[in-house]
């Protein structure tokens, strides 16, 4: 990998868009996780947990984009 080929993929790693999905994504991880131990009722636990895996992979989707910056 060339000088010229690294530069661009620091460039394609670093774009603001990427960290913003991470940030999302553990927002919405975090009230997931608030949610399933705020309340005990069974129909608030599933909404909770599916919160919950949406934060987990929009934060783990922008680590692979990060990742795959080539």
């Amino acid at each position: 990998m060339d000088a010229k080929e690294r530069e661009s993929s620091m460039e394609a790693a670093n774009q603001s868009s990427i960290y913003i999905n991470i940030v999302i994504g553990v927002i919405v991880g975090i009230v997931g996780v608030f949610l399933r131990f705020a309340y005990d009722s069974r129909m608030l636990s599933i909404i909770s947990w599916a919160i919950l895996a949406v934060g987990t992979i929009l934060a783990c989707k922008a680590v692979f984009r990060i990742l795959n910056a080539k």
